[in-house]
C-alpha cells in the first residue's frame, strides 16, 4: 500500500481531538464488546496483546495466496489499532506524568506497538481483496497518527537544547552561515573558552536519556518506513543548531568572492582570522560532536546516520571552502604569507574531522583542491621574496655601515616563516612533486680562498646536508641576500666601512639564525660555522684596512740608522700617527655597530693591536724629544687616551670628537 507522505499528516493533526478521543474510546468499547479479558495497562495484559498480534502476523505470513481476502480477522486487530491511538491521546493529554519519556514502561509498550502496527499494515496491504480495505485503512491511519506524533516528539527533543528562532527555508541552505557579528574585530575568546572548558566533549549537550529517546524514535520511524521524515526532522534541526552555535560564537558573514577581492588587506585579515576560528570550532567541537550524536541516534541504522552526517557536514564545509577559494584568488603580497599558512593548517586540521564516512568523497576532493590552491598562493608569495631581494637596487648606502633594512626584513620574514617549517615543507614538497626544480643563484663575490678550512665554499647551498624543498628555498633566499649585500657594500668608498657593513649584516644574519631554532634547523650547524667564518673574515679585513696604517706609523724602520735616532723622521712619524688616528676616530666614531658583542669584540681587538704598539713606541722614543712644548706637540695622546677613544668607536655619535681626551 502506498503510505501517505509525512507532509500530509497535518490533516490528521487538525482533526477534532474529541473525535480522536471518541474513536479511541470506541476502540476500548469494541475491545470490551468482543469479550477480551485482558488489560492493556497491565504488563501481563500487554504481553497477551503482543502475543495475539504476533500470532496473527505469523498467520498472514504463512498465507501463500494473497489474492483473496481474509476469511476472519481476530478481534484484537482493530482493537489494537484503537489502543495505539488511545496511547497518542494519552501522551497529548497535557498531564506532566503522562508525557512521552516520563514512564519507561509506557514508552516501550507504545514504541513496540507502533512497530507491530507497521508490520500489520504492511502485511494487510499484500492482500488484494477489497474486503479488508476498512481494516487496512484503520491500521494505516493509526500508523500515520503515530508517525506524526513521533515526528513532533523527535523535533521537540532535538530542538530542546539548541532551540532555534524560526526555521531556515530550504532554499537558503547554502547560506545558513550568513549572519552578522556584533564585533568588527575577530575574537578568539569564545572558541577558546569552549575548547579550554572541555565543552567540545559536551557538544551537542543532550542528556544521555534524551539521546536514548531520540534513538528509540528514530529506530521506530525508520522501521515503519518513515526514514525520509525522520531524516528531514533531524537534518533541519541539527543544521539550525549549528547555525545558532555559530551565532553564539559571534562569527561574521562568510563572504563571497566579489566581496573578498574588493577588500583591503586589513579588512581581509580580520575576516581570515574569523574564518580560521570557524574552522577550528568545526574541527574540534562541531563535527566531532555531530558525529557522536549521529552514531548514537542512528546506532541501528548506520547508513542513515552516515548519510545525514555527510549532508550536514557538507553544507558547512562548502561554505568554508567558498571563502578559502575567494581568498586564494585575492591579490597576493608578502604580508599575507602567515595568514595563508594559518588557513592552510586550518584546512589540514579539518581533514581528520571529516575524513571518514562523515564527508562525501567529492567534498573531500574539494577540500584537497582548496588546500592546494592556498598552497600555491603560499609558494607564490614566498617566491616573491626572491624578487623583492633582486629588485632592491637602492643606490644610497646605509649611514655608518649599519645593518641594512633589507637584511632585517628578510631575516625576520624567514624567522616567522620557519616557525611554519613543517607546513612549508609540505607545501614546497608538493610543488617539487609537480616537477619544479631548484636553480641555485650566482654565488657572492667572496672566493673560497678567503674562507677558513671549516667552510669550503661561500655558497650557502653547498653547506647543506639535508636538502629538502623548503630548505633549498630558504638557502636560495640567503644566497640572494648575500649577493645583494655584497653589491650594496660597493656603495661605500671607504674599504674599511665596506668591511664593517658586511660584518654588521653578517653578524645580524648569524645572530638571527642562532636565536631562531627553526632557521638553524633548516640551515644546519655547518652553515652557522661558515657564517661565523665569513664574519671573522670581514673583521680581519676591516682591521687590516684600518689599523695597519696606524701600525705602519709606529714602525721602527728607518728611525735608527747606524744606531742613532733620526729625530726629523721620528717627529714626522708622531705627526702622521696623530693625523691618521684623528681621521680614523673622527670617521669611525660615527659608524654604527649595534650588536653589543660585536662592538666589544672590535674594540678589544683594536686595543689589543694598537695600545701595546703605541705604548712601546712612546716608551722607546719619547726620550729623544725635548721636554715641554715639543713633547706635547708630538705626543698628542697618552696610551690611556688612545684606549679611552677606542671605547668611543662605533656608536654613531657625530659629536664624539668633543669628548676626545687631550
Amino acid at each position: 500500500m502506498e503510505r501517505t507522505p509525512i507532509d500530509k499528516h497535518n490533516s490528521f493533526r487538525q482533526n477534532d481531538q474529541t473525535s480522536t478521543s471518541s474513536s479511541a474510546n470506541d476502540g476500548r468499547d469494541q475491545h470490551s464488546r468482543h469479550g477480551s479479558d485482558y488489560d492493556s495497562n497491565d504488563p501481563s495484559g500487554r504481553a497477551q496483546i503482543a502475543n495475539e498480534v504476533d500470532q496473527f502476523l505469523d498467520v498472514l505470513s504463512a498465507i501463500d495466496d494473497k489474492s483473496s481476502g481474509l476469511a476472519e480477522v481476530p478481534d484484537i486487530v482493530p482493537a489494537f489499532a484503537k489502543i495505539v491511538e488511545s496511547e497518542i491521546v494519552m501522551y497529548n493529554s497535557g498531564e506532566a506524568n503522562r508525557k512521552f519519556g516520563k514512564v519507561a514502561e509506557e514508552d516501550s509498550f507504545f514504541l513496540e506497538s507502533i512497530r507491530r502496527i507497521s508490520r500489520l499494515t504492511n502485511a494487510l496491504s499484500e492482500f488484494s481483496s477489497n474486503t479488508n480495505v476498512s481494516l487496512l485503512n484503520h491500521t494505516s491511519a493509526a500508523l500515520q497518527r503515530a508517525m506524526a506524533f513521533l515526528e513532533d516528539e523527535f523535533r521537540v527533543l532535538l530542538d530542546g537544547t539548541d532551540h532555534c528562532e524560526g526555521e531556515v527555508p530550504p532554499q537558503n541552505l547554502k547560506k545558513f552561515l550568513s549572519f552578522n557579528s556584533k564585533h568588527d574585530q575577530p575574537d578568539r575568546s569564545a572558541v577558546q573558552r569552549e575548547l579550554d572548558s572541555g565543552e567540545s566533549d559536551e557538544y551537542p549537550p543532550y542528556p544521555v536519556e534524551v539521546v536514548a529517546r531520540m534513538h528509540d524514535i528514530a529506530r521506530t520511524m525508520i522501521f515503519a518506513g518513515y526514514e525520509t521524515e525522520c531524516y528531514q526532522v533531524y537534518f533541519f534541526s541539527r543544521r539550525n543548531a549549528i547555525r545558532n552555535k555559530m551565532i553564539k560564537l559571534e562569527f561574521e558573514v562568510i563572504l563571497n568572492m566579489d566581496e573578498v577581492v574588493k577588500m583591503t588587506w586589513e579588512q581581509l585579515e580580520v575576516e581570515i582570522t574569523r574564518w580560521i576560528n570557524v574552522v577550528k570550532c568545526c574541527s574540534e567541537i562541531i563535527f566531532p560532536g555531530e558525529k557522536r550524536l549521529a552514531e548514537s541516534v542512528f546506532a541501528d541504522n548506520i547508513d542513515t546516520g552516515n548519510n545525514l552526517l555527510r549532508n550536514i557536514v557538507r553544507i558547512v564545509v562548502i561554505q568554508l571552502l567558498d571563502f578559502a577559494e575567494a581568498t586564494a584568488m585575492a591579490k597576493r603580497s608578502a604580508e599575507k604569507l602567515f595568514r595563508y599558512l594559518d588557513m592552510y593548517e586550518s584546512l589540514q586540521n579539518l581533514i581528520p574531522a571529516i575524513g571518514d564516512e562523515s564527508c562525501p568523497a567529492e567534498v573531500m576532493s574539494e577540500v584537497a583542491a582548496a588546500i592546494d590552491r592556498i598552497g600555491e598562493s603560499v609558494v607564490s608569495i614566498f617566491c616573491d621574496l626572491e624578487n623583492s631581494i633582486k629588485s632592491d637596487t637602492a643606490r644610497t648606502p646605509v649611514p655608518g655601515g649599519a645593518v641594512h633594512p633589507l637584511t632585517r626584513y628578510v631575516m625576520n620574514y624567514l624567522k616567522y616563516a620557519c616557525e611554519y617549517k613543517d607546513t612549508l615543507e609540505k607545501v614546497f614538497g608538493k610543488q617539487a612533486a609537480l616537477g619544479k626544480k631548484y636553480i641555485p643563484p650566482v654565488a657572492n663575490s667572496l672566493s673560497s680562498q678567503d674562507l677558513e678550512k671549516e667552510s669550503e665554499s661561500p655558497h650557502n647551498f653547498e653547506t647543506m646536508v639535508n636538502k629538502t624543498p623548503f630548505s633549498i628555498q630558504v638557502v636560495t633566499v640567503m644566497d640572494l641576500l648575500d649577493v645583494n649585500l655584497d653589491q650594496k657594500s660597493k656603495l661605500y668608498k671607504d674599504p674599511s666601512l665596506r668591511c664593517l657593513f658586511l660584518m654588521n649584516n653578517g653578524r645580524y644574519i648569524l645572530q638571527k639564525a642562532k636565536g631562531a631554532p627553526e632557521i638553524r634547523q633548516v640551515m644546519g650547524d655547518t652553515w652557522c660555522r661558515r657564517r661565523s667564518t665569513v664574519v671573522r673574515l670581514h673583521h680581519k679585513n676591516y682591521q687590516r684596512e684600518t689599523w695597519n696604517r696606524v701600525l705602519h706609523c709606529l714602525s721602527h724602520d728607518g728611525l735608527l740608522p747606524n744606531g742613532k735616532v733620526n729625530k726629523p723622521l721620528l717627529k714626522e712619524r708622531f705627526k702622521i700617527f696623530n693625523t691618521t688616528f684623528d681621521e680614523i676616530y673622527r670617521a669611525q666614531s660615527t659608524w654604527v655597530v649595534s650588536d653589543e658583542q660585536l662592538q666589544s669584540e672590535l674594540r678589544i681587538s683594536i686595543s689589543g693591536v694598537v695600545i701595546p704598539a703605541y705604548r712601546a713606541f712612546v716608551g722607546r722614543f719619547r726620550q729623544y724629544l725635548d721636554p715641554g712644548k715639543q713633547m706635547d706637540k708630538y705626543i698628542k695622546y697618552q696610551p690611556e687616551d688612545i684606549e679611552g677613544l677606542i671605547e668611543g668607536l662605533f656608536e654613531g655619535n657625530t659629536s664624539s670628537m668633543s669628548r676626545r681626551k687631550t
